[in-house]
């Protein structure tokens, strides 16, 4: 390998934080502090005011799974670092917090986002916040109003609003949504989608995949092959969003759009359904082309599941959870071109198993991961295995733990830190 393909390496590491919430009946989020050597302690844990949907999945109606709401970002920092903001998927609502001195929360405000909880739980769970605008889009798994704001004043407080914006089409009522990211330059809202409308059970309490159509299987994940999985929304005043388009995300289930920190016209894409990561780049007039998919090793069965993303600082690393898989994968980013470094990156963690995943296998439902500023620490929710991993960075992408923490069962959701 050569010099320019190795991992540069990264500044030394200094105290710092990490968050995350319980996602619990009654939610809370848990403090940790950060040691250089990327050891956690936990500080606190602070209720947020609001209700989690606790082991219950809303979106396919399993008793205890973990990835309850199928998305990411639940828990998110401004980028000044002053306020924290999470979700609280049970009662959909969100909540508020004041970063103060070590990093300790101070509960600001707890509201809720306007859409009506029928049923066991609501299904709010991703955040993007955009600082320019002083607004909060606050995105639902479940529509038809996926997409609901809220204005955050200087103080922290929040306030809902009456805007209201779905990822559905005309002929797909139902979908579920995945990821809301804003694009580094705030003018674009990118959402990512998994399934064309609600899985059901099965029997066992699997969800179903497929669909019977005209006497075949039809498969329910989105954009495959109907290419509109991607929803792109300009930004306009006052973060009040425009007429969305709907994208070729260029694979099945396109779940995690992520920008890259030094080209923020370029996003990768981690696919749940299409087993790998590709990189895609938006235009001015918000239109996207996305290259191939670099798949990974799925002999493990599909779909591997592949659905949170971390970027190292640099923009030469991903790490890529296989949900499926209970386990990480790196990738190796050259200009626009991707390959798989380490397949796994890590050592497969095991569940209790009582989880299967879409392929069937026995998986520990890793979940959100978060990577250190320096690109030093990666840090990876393992639910049903009651853990949270934290890694050290190698050269080749490697992964090497170096701490894990309990974590309560199945239901944790978001990390972020600083």
């Amino acid at each position: 390998m050569s010099e320019k393909q190795q991992m540069s390496t990264p500044m030394p590491e200094q105290d710092g934080h990490l968050y995350t919430q319980t996602n619990e009946i009654r939610n809370a989020i848990v403090h940790y502090h950060r040691a250089p050597d990327g050891k956690l302690t936990e500080v606190e844990r602070v209720p947020t005011g609001g209700a989690g949907s606790g082991t219950y999945k809303p979106i396919s109606g399993q008793e205890s799974a973990p990835n309850a709401f199928e998305g990411a970002n639940s828990v998110i920092l401004t980028p000044d670092h002053r306020f924290l903001f999470t979700t609280n998927g049970g009662d959909n609502s969100v909540s508020s917090f004041a970063v103060g001195a070590e990093g300790k929360l101070t509960l600001l405000d707890a509201i809720r986002t306007g859409n009506v909880v029928d049923g066991r739980s609501g299904s709010a769970k991703a955040l993007a916040y955009s600082p320019s605008h002083g607004t909060l889009f606050v995105l639902h798994a479940l529509g038809p109003d996926h997409l609901r704001l809220m204005s955050v004043d200087e103080a922290g407080l929040l306030s809902s609003r009456p805007e209201r914006y779905t990822v559905n089409t005309m002929d797909k009522t139902d979908r579920v949504a995945t990821m809301a990211t804003l694009s580094p330059d705030e003018k674009f809202l990118v959402v990512g989608t998994t399934f064309d409308q609600r899985p059901r059970a099965n029997p066992d309490g699997s969800p179903i995949l497929w669909e019977d159509r005209n006497g075949a299987p039809h498969s329910i994940a989105s954009n495959a092959p109907d290419p509109d999985g991607l929803i792109v929304f300009p930004v306009g005043a006052a973060g009040t969003l425009g007429e969305p388009r709907f994208e070729d995300g260029g694979g099945g289930s396109p779940w995690n759009p992520q920008f890259l920190h030094q080209r923020p016209d370029h996003f990768l894409i981690g696919y749940a359904v299409g087993d790998g990561l590709a990189m895609a780049r938006i235009g001015a007039d918000g239109g996207v082309s996305t290259g191939p998919i670099t798949p990974i090793d799925t002999t493990g069965g599909k779909p591997s599941e592949l659905c949170w993303l971390a970027v190292s600082p640099d923009d030469r690393w991903a790490f890529a959870t296989n949900f499926g898989y209970g386990y990480v994968t790196s990738f190796r980013i050259d200009g626009n071109t991707i390959t798989v470094a380490k397949d796994p990156a890590c050592p497969k963690v095991p569940g209790d198993g009582t989880f299967r995943a879409l392929n069937g296998t026995v998986s520990s439902g890793p979940g959100d991961n978060w990577l250190s500023s320096t690109g030093a620490h990666l840090y990876q929710l393992y639910p049903n295995a009651s853990k949270l991993i934290g890694y050290t960075v190698g050269p080749d992408g490697a992964l090497d733990e170096v701490t894990t923490v309990t974590i309560p069962y199945q239901s944790p959701q978001g990390l972020t830190g600083f």
